[in-house]
């Protein structure tokens, strides 16, 4: 006999839906257990983000990353590598997926207590990191994110049941209040918007690489209600070395970068080992594992 899970959360509709009122705890663990006080704990399942106030990681490691994340963008069978995404218009390259599994440097990021230790308190079980990259956003060229949830991307093209995940932006350089740095509507997290448009196969190998995609992007009035209802966009600065993590379903983007100083972020994603992947929501087939990973295995476990 098999059984049919209610998917709570609808997406990629015909025509426009209502707003969905989230069916999922934000928080899952222990407030008082974890490198979070219970003030913070606290506030991330309010506002849906956490914001340290000093570096994370000292310019010695953050000079590392930055060195790593130079040599992946430079590397020539990297850059002809499915893994690496390039702007339209300068050929610069604006993401390299999976960089945990590519990079030695960036698998110890991945599996650092400060990172997956917070993870583990807010989800409340161990966890894997569902996806990785380096996003680059060099000066006067770099492309804007439009506003988006992740977990809507995540639920409908990889089959990510439940919004039990969590990202993590460590910044590589100076991230201004001018050069694209990440913008979040707080309190979103807790309402789904549905998007409207049938998924396209391999909807991956354009969605990435274009700043003019519509199949998963919110309906304008939606973004507009999340933010009066959430009383603005918080907007995150900082040295290089600060981290900021935020729900799978917060409502985010950021601007081009059309300034003289770029912008980079390491971007890691760490999922519950109990909120696995299945067969896509709402798409033909799943995305590649370089996108997605199917590989469950807890952070810090051997493979």
């Amino acid at each position: 006999m098999t059984t049919t899970l209610t998917d709570h959360y609808p997406t990629r509709l015909p025509e426009p839906g209502g707003l969905v009122p989230r069916h999922d705890p934000v928080a899952w663990g222990d407030p008082a257990n974890g490198p979070l006080e219970p003030g913070e704990f606290e506030a991330f399942a309010d506002r849906g983000h956490h914001h340290g106030p000093h570096p994370l990681f000292s310019p010695h490691e953050v000079e590392d990353f930055r060195q790593e994340a130079a040599r992946l963008a430079a590397e020539p069978a990297l850059r002809a590598d499915e893994r690496t995404v390039v702007e339209e218009a300068s050929q610069e390259v604006r993401s390299v997926f999976e960089v945990h599994r590519i990079s030695p440097v960036f698998a110890r990021l991945a599996a650092d207590p400060r990172l997956a230790d917070v993870a583990r308190q807010i989800l409340g079980s161990e966890v894997y990191v569902h996806q990785s990259r380096v996003n680059y956003k060099p000066g006067f060229t770099g492309g804007p994110f439009y506003w988006h949830s992740d977990f809507e991307t995540w639920h409908a093209e990889d089959g990510m049941p439940q919004p039990r995940a969590l990202s993590v932006s460590i910044a590589l350089t100076e991230n201004f209040p001018y050069n694209g740095s990440l913008l979040i509507i707080p309190g979103s997290h807790r309402t789904f918007v549905p998007c409207v448009g049938r998924t396209p196969p391999d909807h991956h190998r354009t969605s990435l690489r274009t700043h003019s995609a519509t199949v998963g992007m919110p309906d304008r009035g939606a973004v507009r209600d999340l933010a009066e209802q959430g009383g603005g966009i918080d907007q995150f600065t900082g040295p290089p070395g600060s981290a900021t993590f935020f729900d799978s379903n917060c409502m985010h983007g950021s601007n081009g970068n059309i300034t003289p100083y770029p912008r980079s972020n390491v971007f890691l994603v760490y999922n519950s080992v109990g909120n696995t992947l299945g067969p896509p929501y709402a798409a033909p087939a799943p995305r590649p594992p370089y996108i997605a990973s199917r590989d469950f295995t807890p952070v810090g476990e051997a493979r």
